[in-house]
């Protein structure tokens, strides 16, 4: 049987789930949730309307609401929970792990979040407030403090005893953290040198100490690099002084990169804040008309470069229906580079260094291209118009603006980032601008010159 993608499997459960609703058939609706993944509910309610939505939602227990509450996205949340107690909150998300609890507090108004604390006990109130000092997108505020540390002057069988005697390990540990008397991070013991190395070896003669601890202040664009990088499961994480505050697994690196994925992509149509594809139209349509509202003014200012040469498209009328390819061939190559050097920048790869040497290598392939298909349209308008300077001046002026495009798709993004400007959610529309301009100017410009 061929295999079944998961975009398809969560589309035939939305028609399965909408025709139960539609039956009224409670009971089988409850079925269905119940043999879902947490994930897969939350993906599920994502993709209901809102009506449908919250009706779905009060049929889930309160146990499994907590598991889908830190699936769903951060737009679909709030309608969902603003019903719900700060007692029901806390008794549906007491079962979360610390990472995956914190990051759902932190999406709660603060008189919320004070509610819901005051509803743990003692102890966890304190793991919980140590992770909330710091920021959320933060190494700190990724960590999980349920970790498992170990002394380097005892042995590798003491180790276990204790870890049997604890009976229960945290997710996704791969190794333990050695720690001296004081706190202080010394490196990580593997677990699978407990299962293959003498157990009267003491922890001090087996341990990694080459695994640095991260900073609980380095961003978590930059703790998703570290682990893509080094391959980690887990990684520990320490404070100023170097004591071990916690650890970061995989599995948050993950939504970490998934979502800046998503942030990406959508910030090249300017809808980086609009997760929600069910959001009200009043909200959706207040989100666009900002981005409608710049590409206007930039189509207006193409608008008057062209309305410059009216004279001339009046007498050569051909101009009018050629203006576009000059366009479209600048706006194309422009995107190109402008993807190539938004990722780089994303990735560490471009910065002061070598910014100028990718200059003059995207300048020299937009010569290149530029050159070989100015030959190309030359040639069809000619053959096509019968009027080689008019193939010679359509040539000329995409020759300029695919160099041009080169040198905006590279320089664009490097001066937002230096205004502190996301050049994914900015670049496109200013590159769309500095093409059009350029390319009816010079066409315009040169047909003005040499054609009338």
């Amino acid at each position: 049987m061929p295999e079944v993608k998961e975009h398809e499997r969560n589309t035939a459960r939305v028609e399965a789930l909408t025709e139960l609703f539609h039956k009224g058939s409670v009971s089988d609706i409850r079925s269905m949730l119940g043999t879902l993944h947490p994930s897969e509910n939350a993906l599920l309610l994502e993709s209901l309307p809102a009506s449908e939505r919250e009706s779905v939602w009060q049929l889930m227990s309160l146990e499994r609401k907590g598991q889908v509450l830190v699936n769903l996205n951060c737009e679909v949340r709030p309608p969902l929970i603003k019903p719900m107690a700060p007692q029901e909150l806390a008794e549906a998300t007491k079962g979360l792990d610390l990472d995956d609890l914190v990051d759902f507090l932190q999406d709660l108004p603060d008189s919320v979040i004070r509610q819901v604390l005051y509803s743990f006990d003692v102890h966890r109130r304190e793991q919980i407030k140590a992770v909330l000092a710091y920021p959320e997108d933060s190494a700190g505020g990724l960590m999980n403090i349920d970790t498992v540390s170990v002394r380097a002057d005892i042995t590798l069988g003491v180790v276990v005893r204790y870890l049997r005697w604890q009976k229960a390990i945290p997710e996704n540990t791969d190794s333990l953290m050695v720690i001296d008397r004081t706190g202080r991070y010394l490196g990580v013991l593997p677990l699978i040198d407990l299962l293959i190395k003498s157990p009267d070896l003491h922890v001090l003669e087996v341990y990694n100490s080459k695994i640095e601890g991260i900073p609980a202040t380095m961003p978590e664009s930059e703790v998703a690099k570290l682990f893509e990088h080094r391959d980690f499961i887990s990684a520990p994480v320490i404070d100023e002084y170097g004591r071990l505050l916690g650890r970061i697994t995989v599995d948050d690196v993950v939504d970490v990169i998934r979502d800046g994925a998503d942030h990406s992509f959508m910030s090249m149509a300017g809808l980086s804040d609009e997760s929600d594809i069910f959001a009200p139209v009043v909200a959706s349509s207040r989100r666009r008309a900002i981005w409608l509202g710049v590409n206007l003014l930039t189509a207006f200012l193409a608008a008057w470069v062209i309305g410059l040469f009216d004279a001339t498209i009046e007498k050569l009328v051909v101009l009018a229906v050629l203006m576009p390819v000059v366009a479209s061939m600048g706006g194309i190559a422009g995107s190109q580079t402008l993807t190539l050097v938004i990722r780089g920048m994303a990735l560490g790869q471009v910065g002061d260094s070598n910014a100028r040497r990718l200059l003059a290598k995207e300048f020299a392939v937009g010569v290149v291209n530029g050159v070989v298909w100015a030959l190309v349209v030359s040639a069809v308008v000619i053959a096509w118009f019968d009027d080689v300077m008019l193939g010679t001046v359509i040539g000329v002026a995409i020759l300029i603006n695919l160099m041009c495009a080169a040198l905006s798709g590279v320089t664009i993004p490097l001066i937002l980032r230096r205004m502190d400007i996301d050049p994914a959610l900015a670049g496109g529309v200013i590159l769309t601008t500095v093409t059009d301009v350029i390319g009816f100017l010079t066409f315009l410009g040169l047909a003005t010159l040499l054609l009338v």
